[in-house]
């Protein structure tokens, strides 16, 4: 007979002591959660303050400058606002997988300098190898993030750095050599941009695919491992960051009206990330609004087109930092008004598979308690009766008087 450890063999049960049967309908995380689902709530509260800054900042906006609003002004507008909105949904995507992307912002200096330099080409000659390095680059990354599971933000900073190194061979900003106009389709490109951000948000408040876009994010020790599962959708997550991060600088370059500078591009990664925050995204992971990032892309683009029009100078730094420092408040929100509630079943503690100390094999009863013993008869309180001084003894006619008679 072999002796094994105890419940090898079996299905080993959570430590929350609920059954994986009723984990799979109420934990968000089976394998180890809270007791009940994730609580959107918090997240509609919030995207109604987001709807009513931006539309304060937007009227705010008209009052300064009606002509923003307007004709080739406003189609410019919604080609920024598509531009940080694929940032912003960049840092989203990889934020829900809670391995954060700080790499977007030099891949989008980085694709918008190779966009300049090769637009003469064509659109399709010049971004077609710019996604293909994006892709091939988001793959590594999450190669890395994934193998040697470490954090995301560690790894992509690295990446970052190696894109950083790219973009200083270049001393001088570098003109946009093709006519592409990305503003005579902006209407095309903020309904798409739209569609995608509002889509996304509806998809990430379905409990399973949340679940398991949430997969990577840390439950007890960061440093154990998630699963293959979590794996893939990280990885695929980054490489979606970065196709979306490359895309995000071609538009950026297309529709300034300077040659491209070539900067680090940290600063767009400072306010692609808190922009995600600010949507209602949590820094930790799975969690995150339906029109969030819609809402808090129009409140950014609002500000800084507000502020131009006054004639403020804004740097991005700032605006990511102000961003940044309220998306933190915002996570906390989420993270203590998002969490589920009260678990919704109550089960008994499972019965042991064997006696813990031998094998599996061999199972010993648990004791009862005391309380499921049956009652003892009650002792009588009166004397017991001695059967030979009983009146019956000399009531009765006695054998021997009858025959001496």
């Amino acid at each position: 007979m072999a002796y094994e450890q105890p419940g090898r063999d079996g299905t080993v049960e959570p430590s929350s002591g609920v059954p994986a049967a009723v984990l799979e309908n109420v934990f968000d995380d089976p394998a180890h959660g809270e007791p009940g689902r994730d609580r959107v709530g918090v997240h509609i509260g919030w995207e109604v303050v987001l709807l009513l800054g931006a539309a304060a900042v937007a009227w705010l906006l008209w009052r300064e400058d009606p002509d923003v609003l307007r004709d080739a002004a406003l189609r410019s507008l919604l080609v920024d606002v598509v531009a940080l909105g694929l940032l912003a949904l960049a840092a989203g995507l990889s934020l829900r997988t809670a391995a954060p992307n700080l790499a977007i912002g030099p891949v989008a200096v980085a694709a918008g300098l190779h966009f300049a330099e090769q637009s003469d080409r064509g659109v399709v000659a010049a971004v077609l190898p710019a996604a293909i390095v994006a892709a091939v680059g988001g793959l590594l990354l999450g190669l890395v993030v994934v193998v040697l599971h470490v954090p995301g933000w560690a790894a992509s900073l690295g990446a970052a750095a190696a894109v950083i190194v790219y973009i200083e061979r270049r001393s001088a900003p570098v003109l946009v050599q093709g006519e592409f106009d990305p503003r005579r389709h902006a209407v095309y490109l903020a309904a798409g941009f739209a569609a995608v951000a509002v889509l996304g948000g509806l998809f990430g408040a379905i409990r399973a695919i949340r679940r398991l876009v949430g997969r990577f994010r840390p439950v007890a020790d960061p440093a154990l491992r998630r699963g293959g599962v979590a794996g893939v959708v990280t990885a695929g997550a980054l490489v979606g960051s970065m196709a979306l991060a490359m895309l995000a600088g071609v538009l950026l370059a297309a529709n300034g009206t300077g040659p491209v500078a070539p900067t680090t591009g940290l600063d767009w990664t400072a306010l692609a990330v808190g922009v995600a925050l600010l949507a209602g995204t949590s820094a930790y992971g799975r969690r995150g609004g339906v029109l969030g990032t819609l809402l808090a892309v129009a409140l950014v683009s609002a500000f800084l087109a507000y502020a131009q029009a006054r004639d403020w100078t804004v740097s991005r730094w700032a605006v990511g930092a102000v961003a940044l420092a309220v998306g933190l408040f915002v996570t906390r929100l989420v993270e203590r008004y998002g969490r589920p509630g009260t678990a919704t079943a109550t089960t008994e503690p499972a019965e042991p598979a064997g006696d813990g100390a031998i094998s599996t094999g061999w199972a010993m009863p648990r004791p009862r308690p005391m309380d499921d013993w049956p009652a003892l008869s009650t002792p009588s309180t009166e004397s017991p009766v001695d059967p030979w001084h009983t009146p019956r003894w000399q009531a009765e006619p006695r054998r021997w008087d009858d025959d001496e008679r």
